[in-house]
């Protein structure tokens, strides 16, 4: 940190009043272990009347929203927090990463036509919907050109997510009780891909430090027998995205870097009020229903996410190593009880909100081998 936040006090903040045992105890870990990397104290859960008055460093499960939000929690920038701020709701969901279906469409107050516009290039085919009336003539314009896909832009780590292929099919979405809800919250609607590699791109900015990574993720089984989020293995540099393209990369790697960078840039100049110390994006590769390869954002992370661990554990190798170039890291959860594999750091281990067992942990591996 620098000289003039030492004094700050590291706080774990559960966003949702309702959130889980293991998001709770999860981003607890984190702020303890970070607080412990930067030598600071360690201040537990927010609690307005505990920390009423203390400088504090701020680690929340969600992107904060809302002016109001921040300066209850005392965040006035991104020196406060390793997260990230938005004054609308739908800004850090999956729905910016595209545009809505014309100009009569439906959008929620502050959106941003802009965004759209400059990220066009480097996402998928697809439209946002957030009303019922427009859901339908959105579905028709994209099945022209093969299935796809529906995300409900609340929904993380992969859950509720359907795929399309006719109108017919969709129509029975329409046809549903909760329809007119689910659409007025907002949907994305994405073109399907096959054999996809979901890669993770992004930037740590924590105190006077910079770390940026590459990488991948996977799926794994949750007790109810749905693919999950599994975990996430990262290619860690000091530095900003040019020291990472200095590193040797498949053509692949750099494209999801390249695609990232524009997605991030494109948030600073869209949406002027947005900031964020975390920034990670997932890019999707893989092929359409016409064979071709595609590449795109599929959506950003300002707020703690499933490769935080992973971060956290290089930021810790980076300062043991100040000389070090690179590091691999990954973070791995796991929905069956097994023994913590050797030289593996515990994350989590208990019940999760739809199992009844996770086990979260991080390995480190140098970069060389």
């Amino acid at each position: 940190m620098t000289p003039a936040n030492r004094k700050k006090m590291v706080v774990a903040h559960s966003v949702r009043p309702d959130a889980p045992l293991h998001e709770v105890e999860t981003n607890r870990t984190l702020a303890r272990w970070l607080a412990h990397i930067l030598g600071l104290k360690f201040g537990g859960s927010y609690d307005p009347e505990l920390h009423c008055g203390h400088d504090l460093y701020l680690l929340p499960t969600q992107t904060l929203v809302g002016a109001a939000a921040a300066l209850e929690l005392g965040v006035k920038g991104p020196d406060d927090l390793w997260g990230g701020y938005v004054d609308h709701d739908f800004i850090c969901t999956k729905a910016i990463s595209h545009g809505l279906r014309n100009k009569n469409a439906h959008a929620p107050q502050g959106w941003s036509p802009l965004f759209s516009e400059r990220v066009r290039n480097v996402v998928l085919d697809g439209l946002s919907v957030f009303s019922l009336d427009d859901a339908r003539p959105a579905a028709e314009h994209l099945l022209y050109t093969g299935p796809i896909r529906l995300k409900p832009i609340h929904a993380c780590a992969g859950r509720g997510q359907e795929v399309i292929k006719s109108l017919d099919q969709f129509d029975a979405v329409l046809a549903r009780p909760d329809a007119k809800a689910l659409f007025t919250e907002g949907v994305v609607l994405e073109q399907d891909l096959d054999d996809v590699i979901t890669h993770s791109v992004g930037q740590s900015f924590i105190g006077d430090r910079v770390l940026s990574y590459c990488g991948d993720q996977y799926l794994t089984t949750d007790g109810q027998g749905e693919q999950v989020y599994g975990g996430s293995n990262l290619l860690v540099v000091q530095g900003y995205y040019d020291d990472l393209l200095e590193l040797t990369l498949p053509d692949d790697v750099r494209l999801a870097i390249q695609q990232a960078q524009v997605f991030d840039s494109a948030a600073d100049e869209s949406y002027p009020g947005f900031y964020a110390s975390r920034r990670n994006y997932d890019i999707a590769q893989g092929l359409d229903s016409n064979g071709k390869r595609r590449s795109g954002v599929l959506e950003q992370s300002w707020r703690m996410g499933g490769a935080s661990s992973a971060e956290v554990a290089a930021l810790q190798s980076f300062i043991n190593d100040p000389g070090m170039r690179a590091i691999r890291v990954s973070s791995v959860e796991r929905y069956i009880d097994q023994p913590l594999p050797a030289d593996a750091i515990e994350v989590y281990r208990g019940p999760a909100q739809n199992s009844d067992f996770l086990l979260k942990y991080v390995t480190v591996k140098s970069y060389d081998g």
